[in-house]
Order: structure tokens, then C-alpha cells, then sequence
């Protein structure tokens, strides 16, 4: 069994020293507290697996967080204080999931791109308004989730996440999509809904397995016909200035898909 540390619901704001001594831990849940801060004495956590950081009030990570070459499983981070990331997280090569949702981050470090073996990552809910072009690197990169930011522009380097599946940048500041999304081999649900989007590149018709899209409240004036080729269960074109709706809609609702206009 692992050796699980959970001080959970308890209103803390610090940690007692001795928790620094218990190197054997795996699995680190200190979750819904009201922790300020954390020891650099993390770091001596060799073992550790899986961190529970949210729900705290916490307005920095320590530097130390780098040093957790173990860390393989979570590290949640979301509902705090936190402005900053440091630039050692991205010595964490092998976590497979990150979640720095609902903070107050204003970019993500360059370092990012070096966490390789992310498959799911979550920024939600901050004032990020671009991605560094390291993300391009997360090639593993199965989720990239940051709606409600203040994205205006991806990167081009999105096109080289072969393995994304889920792409959520609802309610960002998106006013066009770079060409290399249709390199996106994999991707099969691409959420765009409240950005200002007018137009598709024609290369979204290379998303072979591109099913679910919801294009809602954008700034788009027609249907790009590149779509039509799709493999599309739903189509959400709702609260668009689109004057007039194509007839291959229809065809495609013949095919199965389900069409919001």
C-alpha cells in the first residue's frame, strides 16, 4: 500500500514540521486548507507520486518543486492565489497530468514544454493570454483545457500535439486559428465557443477525426465549406452572424449530425 498523507477540510495554514520528515510518502493531499504557503522542504520527497495542492490559498510554488523527479501521476494546483509558476516545474518530465486552474496566472513558463510526459493539462480559469510555442513540444499531449482566459492568438507550434483529442478554448479573446490546427491528426472535439473567431482555415479539413465542434457565439458570417468533409456528430453554429446556412448542413444532418443554427 502507498504511504498516503491526507490532511484534508482541517483550515490549516501551515503545515507541521514533521510532515518534512515523512520521506516514504507517495501520495501528498493537503487539499481545502487555508495554506499560504509551502516548505521548499517538499523537495526532500523523493517518493512522492501525487500532490493535492487546491483549494488553498496559496500565492507561490516553491522552487523546489523541480527536484520531484518521481512525480509521475497529479499535481493539482488549482483554486489558489498563484500568480507565477517557477521555472523548475518543467523539470517534472514525467507527470502526466497538471492542473493550474483558477488562479491568477498571467502566462505559463517556457519550461512547460519540457514536461513531456503530460497527457492532460488545465489552465482554466486564469488572465493567460498566450501559450509560450514550448507547448508544441508536449507531444503525449492528449487535453489541453483553457477556456475562460484571455487568449488572442495559438501558437503555430499547436499543430505538432499529434496525440491531442480535446482542444477547450471557450471564452478566450480568439480572433483567427492558425493553419497548423489541421495537423491536429487526432483531434476530436474542438471547443471554440465565445471567442471571436470569423473564419476557418481551409486546413481544418485535414482533422480527419474532428467530431464535436461548438463554434457558438463567434464572429463568424458563413459556414466554411471545409467542414463538410468531416466526420461531425454536432455542429453548434448558434449566435453567429451567419446570414445565409449552406445546404450541405442538411446533408450532413442526413449523415447523423446533429446542427445548432
Amino acid at each position: 500500500m502507498p504511504h498516503d498523507l491526507t490532511i484534508r477540510h482541517t483550515e490549516l495554514t501551515t503545515l507541521p514540521d514533521a510532515v518534512w520528515g515523512e520521506t516514504a510518502i507517495e501520495i501528498f493531499n493537503v487539499s481545502n486548507n487555508k495554506l499560504t504557503s509551502i516548505s521548499d522542504r517538499i523537495g526532500k520527497l523523493a517518493k512522492v507520486r501525487l500532490i493535492d495542492l487546491g483549494h488553498n490559498q496559496l500565492r507561490e510554488v516553491p522552487e523546489a518543486i523541480g527536484d520531484l523527479a518521481g512525480l509521475s501521476d497529479y499535481l493539482y494546483l488549482s483554486d489558489n492565489q498563484l500568480t507565477t509558476l517557477p521555472a523548475t516545474i518543467g523539470k517534472l518530465a514525467r507527470l502526466r497530468y497538471l492542473n493550474v486552474s483558477e488562479n491568477q496566472l498571467t502566462r505559463l513558463p517556457d519550461s512547460i514544454g519540457e514536461m513531456t510526459g503530460l497527457v492532460e493539462l488545465r489552465f482554466t480559469d486564469n488572465r493567460i493570454s498566450s501559450m509560450p510555442s514550448s507547448i508544441g513540444k508536449l507531444n503525449r499531449l492528449r487535453e489541453l483545457h483553457g477556456a475562460r482566459n484571455d487568449i488572442n492568438e495559438l501558437p503555430e507550434s499547436i499543430g505538432a500535439l499529434e496525440n491531442l483529442r480535446k482542444l477547450n478554448l471557450e471564452a478566450n479573446r480568439l480572433t483567427a486559428l492558425p493553419p497548423s490546427l489541421g495537423r491536429l491528426n487526432q483531434l476530436f472535439e474542438l471547443n471554440l465557443r465565445g471567442n471571436r473567431v470569423s473564419d476557418w482555415p481551409p486546413t481544418i479539413a485535414n482533422c480527419r477525426k474532428l467530431s464535436y465542434i461548438d463554434a457558438r457565439a463567434n464572429g463568424l458570417t458563413r459556414v466554411p465549406e471545409t467542414l463538410a468533409s468531416l466526420p461531425l456528430e454536432k455542429l453548434d453554429l448558434r449566435w453567429n452572424p451567419i446570414e445565409t446556412y449552406p445546404s450541405w448542413l442538411d446533408e450532413l444532418e442526413r449523415r447523423g449530425c446533429t446542427v445548432f443554427r
